[in-house]
This record gives C-alpha cells, sequence and structure tokens, in this order.
C-alpha cells in the first residue's frame, strides 16, 4: 500500500494537512488502550494525578491485543468499536492526544472535537489484524498490567496502514464515502 510516511511524535503542522481517507503509513510509538484503561485514565484525571503515559502528541489505538506467538512481538490486534471510547475523548485531547485510531464510525461530537482539538480518527483495514502484527516490532506493557489484555502498551511500529477517519476540519470518511457512492 502507497501511503504518506508519517512519523510519531506528530506535530500539529503534520496533523493539519492530513485529509479524510489519506492513506498513512505509521512509524513509532502507539499506545493501546481500550475501555478498561480510559476509564483509569479519567480517573486520574479527575483526582489530579499524572497519566501513566505522556499523551503529548502521541496516538491511542483502541486494542486489547492476543499474546505473541514464539517470535512475534505481539499477537493479533484487532481494533475494538470505536465508539465506545467516545465519552472519554474530550479530556484526553485536552492533555495533548493527536491520533485515534480504531474501527467503525464515531459519534458527531468527535468529528466536532477532532476540529477544535486538530486531532485526527485513523481506521485500521478490516479483517487485518493478524497481518499488521508484522508491523510491531516491539510491545511493552507499560500502564495498568492487571487488566490483562487491556493493560495499556507502547507498540513501536513501522509501516502501520492505516486511513484518515476524520480529519481536523471535520471531514469524515463515513459520510463523505457515503455522498461518494450514492452518486
Amino acid at each position: 500500500m502507497r501511503g504518506k510516511r508519517v512519523d510519531l511524535p506528530v506535530s500539529n503542522e503534520v496533523i493539519e494537512q492530513l485529509t479524510a481517507g489519506d492513506k498513512l503509513r505509521l512509524y513509532g510509538t502507539i499506545h493501546t488502550a481500550r475501555d478498561a484503561a480510559h476509564k483509569r485514565f479519567l480517573e486520574a484525571i479527575a483526582k489530579g494525578n499524572k497519566l501513566p503515559v505522556d499523551l503529548e502528541e502521541t496516538a491511542i489505538y483502541y486494542t486489547g491485543p492476543c499474546p505473541p506467538r514464539p517470535g512475534m512481538a505481539i499477537g493479533s490486534i484487532g481494533a475494538t468499536t470505536s465508539s465506545r471510547m467516545d465519552p472519554y475523548v474530550e479530556p484526553l485531547l485536552k492533555r495533548g492526544l493527536k491520533i485515534m485510531i480504531g474501527k467503525g464510525p464515531r459519534n458527531d461530537y468527535v468529528r466536532d472535537l477532532c476540529v477544535k482539538y486538530k486531532a485526527v480518527y485513523l481506521l485500521v483495514y478490516g479483517g487485518i489484524a493478524a497481518l499488521a502484527t508484522r508491523d510491531v516490532k516491539d510491545a511493552r506493557v507499560v500502564a495498568y498490567e492487571d487488566l490483562g489484555t487491556e493493560a495499556v502498551r507502547a507498540l513501536e511500529v513501522t509501516d502501520f496502514k492505516v486511513l484518515v477517519g476524520i480529519d481536523t476540519r471535520g471531514n469524515d470518511l463515513y459520510i463523505e464515502g457515503v455522498k461518494r457512492y450514492r452518486r
């Protein structure tokens, strides 16, 4: 797959150049976090505690990876339904999160938050969870180890393939794509 290379952490300048529908290849560190980790993030924020990971200009992938096979950094890493994380989005964007990665459409207010905080929502390709393991060179638990597969991990990725689902101008591939194909 051809596409724009994006190195992480990412600057506002790079984020603002992305457009819904762009194919990207990510290089750098992505953090994993699902429902339970997001809930703990918000609990920490409410108590005024420091988050266990620095979200500034980083990416969170909504996944709970499977255990790795011998010789692999990680097992299958399919995305969970992103709309389940929608209630947690704004507090994390306020702390500098720039990229959310998952699957499925988001609620309208998430699109508005992407505009307000200059963030993007990226989509993983469906059915590619097992193949995506090849793009993960290292995986380590960095927070909430007691959550098992839902622990927060740092994934070192090279050539991790995604599509821009929502850009910083509020363009949404789910909406725009439907309009294009109805013509």
